[in-house]
């Protein structure tokens, strides 16, 4: 006796394996998106719009939950279920938190899967208003001159800031007086009271001070001047290219999330990147969108590992480590 064709396809999915019959129907319910970051900061501002875009593309709510620390969001989602419906935002610190805490309950290369790059923000290098230098090169000789005489604001262990701070005080070839604040906020008030000197923190966080001359600009990390601050010099313009740098977002799912939920999810952030909508708001932050290509699954595993080698001889060698 011949068996159905209807019996046929029951027998068949039946036997196939049940990542592949969930990833068929997903997302069949809202999708939660874990900001990796302080409520109302860069990266929860940049998930909250990347989320409202992202839900019209799969059909479902993408739901926003902020979660700050620099390990909390991360090892919320290495111990989500690996079903796709949990994925996160996190930033450059992704990265440096590979080498900046030795003994993490995570593995930031294995226990994630990259779904594709977000964003990059330009670095901007200000100062105290009054601070004795008048372009990028005054601003490094005064910190090679004066060395821990100076203040160094950074916004926390890993931050952005931290990293650019880094970056410049290794490019001057001495150390500043680091001083860690919870945030960019009283980092920069204090900058702008004068008890801080120095800070290198995004254009996001610092453009409204730049503009109205509250605080001093030198110089900005980005490949190309910034629209929004023609007159500042790239770091490279400047003559010091080693201080090139964004501070990037990229979006991940746990480990071992079935490939084709991996490229549902990323499908719907690169249909997200292209929403007009989401640019301008991008552009009102002085973010640039990742590119097609840089959104990709294959180009951001590759990107975060080239980002763990990067950050890792610089935080060993300045030797302040978060554990």
């Amino acid at each position: 006796m011949g068996v159905s064709r209807r019996a046929l396809l029951a027998l068949a999915a039946a036997a196939a394996p049940a990542g592949a019959a969930r990833a068929q129907d997903f997302p069949s319910r809202p999708v939660t998106v874990i900001a990796a970051g302080a409520a109302g900061g860069p990266t929860d501002t940049i998930t909250r719009i990347v989320a409202d875009s992202m839900g019209r593309h799969l059909g479902q709510p993408v739901v926003v939950e902020s979660i700050g620390g620099s390990t909390v969001g991360p090892l919320r989602l290495a111990q989500a279920r690996p079903d796709g419906y949990t994925v996160m935002i996190n930033n450059i610190g992704m990265a440096a938190s590979a080498t900046l805490f030795r003994r993490l309950p995570y593995d930031v290369l294995g226990s994630f899967a990259p779904l594709g790059l977000v964003s990059d923000a330009a670095m901007t290098m200000i100062a105290r208003p009054g601070f004795p230098a008048n372009d990028l090169a005054g601003y490094m000789a005064a910190l090679r001159r004066e060395g821990d005489k100076l203040n160094l604001a950074t916004a926390g262990l890993g931050s952005a800031a931290n990293l650019c701070g880094l970056l410049v005080q290794q490019a001057a070839g001495t150390q500043a007086t680091v001083v860690v604040f919870r945030g960019t906020a009283p980092a920069i008030a204090e900058l702008m009271a004068g008890r801080i000197d120095m800070l290198c923190d995004q254009a996001t966080n610092t453009v409204p001070y730049i503009r109205d001359g509250r605080v001093a600009a030198f110089g900005v990390s980005s490949p190309q001047r910034l629209p929004g601050l023609p007159h500042l010099p790239t770091t490279a313009e400047a003559g010091f290219p080693g201080i090139a740098m964004s501070t990037w977002h990229g979006m991940y799912a746990p480990a071992g999330t079935p490939e084709p939920v991996q490229g549902a999810l990323s499908a719907a952030l690169r249909g997200a990147l292209r929403e007009e909508r989401l640019r301008a708001r991008f552009a009102e932050l002085l973010t640039e969108p990742a590119t097609e290509q840089r959104a990709s699954i294959a180009f951001h595993r590759r990107f975060l590992a080239e980002e763990v080698d990067r950050w890792r001889p610089v935080i060993q060698a300045a030797g302040a480590y978060a554990d």
